[in-house]
């Protein structure tokens, strides 16, 4: 019995280290790439801002996904994830600081690169590091605890443009200082991962190992789907609002993104624990992305600033949703936990490659058509996914 109680206990500790390292981690790059990137970008390039921003999206994708997979791979090999994530965070956050000094586009690009470079060291064996240390009965809760942290980036971007007063090297400073104190907890307190891992039961059988390897690929086709609906809106939502309401205060804006990643947030916490007591961890999947496509059609159709709010209020909560328990039923159905860091940088290419389609499909439909005809078109998309999915929930 007290072998069980301290089981739970290191469990119950490791997932709240771990909870507020990966909060961290976003913190590290929600506020740069919504809010505080955008402004610099907008102050060096003027009416180009639109077309710099999506350069810059394109080139940071292409280093964030060769990244992700070769450091999560590598502490693969090492068998220890702890010295990435230290190494990545130290280089992240150097870059982070030196970001808002550069005077031309060329040098914050380089400067971007370089700071997806230790993101990416970082993220990658972050993400393996829970398949580690994590049970099965416990993801759904972990994928709640998940479901924070693009809400504690929020946060940080609404704390980072709280006073107008602060230069933007005050505010990025803020951000690198948040992002420290919540990822280093984890770094010198928690078991690390891959050494202590947690096997898969079926890991044996080859038949399981099918099985699970098709359950993966319809998983990574409806998060891609839904990413690339959330990545154009990560990217462009700040020049999309102040297209809708010019006035718009910075500081209002941060407010939206936050609310709408809390509420999300709280639906995946009760999401995920029911999914853990009942086995059904594809439901909550289903109905986050038909909501997601609902939110994209109410913004595509909204006419003024209040139904564009609460179109993307819709629609932020439900990715949000989506994404955390995503992850978390991600790593129920890798077929292999040796690899673990290697196949999580695969699946991470549905972040990134997004980034590298989306700013085609932007500057394709947004200057003809307006951004209308882009949330339609991702709305399609979402839709897709729930079709994806509601197939994995009948499979499983």
């Amino acid at each position: 019995m007290r072998g069980v109680i301290a089981g739970q206990a290191r469990e119950h500790r490791f997932l709240a280290l771990y909870a507020l390292a990966w909060a961290g981690s976003t913190i590290a790059y929600v506020p740069f790439l919504t809010l505080l990137l955008p402004m610099h970008v907008g102050d060096l390039a003027g009416s180009e801002a639109v077309r710099w921003l999506a350069a810059t999206t394109f080139l940071g994708a292409i280093a964030a996904s060769l990244c992700n997979i070769a450091f999560g791979w590598a502490s693969d090999l090492v068998g220890r994830r702890r010295p990435f994530v230290l190494a990545g965070l130290l280089l992240s956050s150097v870059m982070l600081q030196i970001a808002p000094r550069t005077g031309t586009l060329l040098s914050l690009t380089a400067v971007i690169a370089l700071w997806q470079v230790g993101l990416n060291m970082m993220l990658g064996p972050l993400s393996a590091w829970a398949g580690d240390q994590v049970p099965d009965g416990r993801k759904g809760l972990l994928g709640g605890l998940l479901a924070f942290a693009p809400a504690s980036g929020a946060l940080a971007g609404a704390l980072a443009t709280l006073g107008d007063a602060f230069s933007l090297e005050t505010r990025f400073a803020v951000v690198g200082v948040i992002v420290g104190l919540c990822v280093l907890p984890l770094v010198l307190l928690g078991e690390d991962g891959f050494a202590q891992g947690v096997a898969k039961p079926a890991e044996g059988s080859a038949v399981a190992r099918k099985v699970l390897k098709g359950m993966a690929t319809r998983m990574w086709l409806a998060r891609l789907l839904v990413q690339i609906s959330e990545a154009s809106l990560f990217a462009f939502f700040y020049l999309w609002l102040r297209s809708v309401d010019p006035g718009l205060a910075d500081g209002a804006i941060a407010r939206v993104l936050l609310t709408a990643m809390v509420i999300g947030a709280l639906v995946a916490l009760v999401a995920g624990g029911r999914a853990d007591r009942t086995g059904q961890p594809v439901s909550p999947l289903v109905l986050s992305s038909i909501g997601a496509a609902l939110g994209l059609i109410i913004m595509a159709f909204a006419a003024g600033r209040d139904g564009a709010i609460v179109g993307y209020i819709l629609f932020g909560l439900s990715t949000s949703a989506f994404l955390a328990l995503h992850s978390a039923h991600t790593l129920r159905v890798l077929p292999d936990s040796a690899r673990r860091g290697r196949d999580l940088g695969l699946f991470n290419l549905t972040n990134t490659i997004p980034s590298l389609a989306m700013p085609a499909l932007t500057l394709a439909l947004v200057p003809s058509l307006g951004f209308s005809a882009l949330f339609v078109v991702l709305a399609l998309l979402a839709l897709c996914a729930t079709v994806l999915l509601i197939g994995l929930r009948r499979a499983a």
